[in-house]
């Protein structure tokens, strides 16, 4: 119970930072930051994703303003910075390292990165497609986190009361099951999946891919919603029901979830 509690409370938390975010910016923050050479680059500086722009609104004031958001995640000058373990965005029944290593593809280490477990809401799919993508393009998803993408509330016209915005996803170091609340790290295996998830499966699928909202939690995972409220969303919801809790503007009607 304590740790329900705990972690509605992270959630909240969460919620209010994002929604002081728009209230000063008239929008929530980008997924994640990417430009090479003035032009859009998923890979590209800065990389520094959504919860990094929350931290002066979750009683970290010192950590956000020792961060230089001018120099990419990796920068030396980042690099104490991003292997803070920050409670708020730790859900208690996650029991793994406080810190992990990224990895390229070839297996070489390239970041040593804080643990987190809340990532953002891009959308029904498409994340993995993002990576494929040239200089030039922004990878938009259909949710609210995204590459380069401001969303305000009134894009949200699906109703902010049946639209994820935060959801959980577990750590397993056996698959390397790592996220983070720094960003994006360039070069990085499966790099946009570290700050951001989609609903390709309902929460805790047997299909475990890495993208999807995920938890230890036996009956599902508990996600923030566009309107601040924490809800559980059980392994059981329809998958349909599911997709359309993820879209901004699906203009789908949302049964009872």
């Amino acid at each position: 119970l304590e740790f329900r509690r705990v972690l509605f409370r992270s959630l909240k938390q969460i919620g209010i930072a994002l929604h002081n975010y728009h209230e000063t910016n008239n929008c929530f923050p980008q997924g994640w930051i990417g430009v090479t050479a003035n032009q859009p680059d998923v890979n590209g500086v800065n990389g520094w994703g959504w919860a990094s722009k929350l931290l002066h609104r979750m009683e970290q004031p010192a950590l956000y303003h020792a961060i230089n958001f001018k120099l990419s995640v990796t920068n030396a000058a980042n690099s104490a910075n991003i292997v803070k373990p920050l409670p708020m965005f730790r859900c208690p029944s996650d029991s793994s390292a406080d810190s992990w290593v990224l990895k390229n593809s070839a297996g070489t280490a390239v970041a040593t990165l804080a643990t987190a477990n809340y990532v953002g809401n891009f959308g029904t799919d498409g994340l993995d497609a993002c990576l494929a993508f040239s200089p030039g393009a922004i990878c938009k998803g259909d949710g609210v986190l995204m590459h380069n993408t401001t969303i305000r509330l009134s894009d949200i016209i699906d109703g902010t009361s049946s639209t994820l915005m935060i959801g959980e996803r577990k750590t397993r170091a056996d698959l390397d099951w790592h996220s983070t609340w720094a960003g994006i790290v360039a070069g990085g295996e499966e790099n946009l999946q570290r700050v951001l998830a989609v609903t390709d499966h309902v929460p805790n699928s047997p299909s475990a891919h890495f993208d999807d909202f995920s938890s230890h939690h036996a009956t599902g995972g508990h996600f923030l919603l566009a309107d601040g409220r924490v809800r559980m969303i059980t392994s059981v919801i329809d998958e349909s029901v599911y997709k359309k809790l993820a879209t901004r503007a699906g203009r789908e009607p949302v049964a009872d979830f």
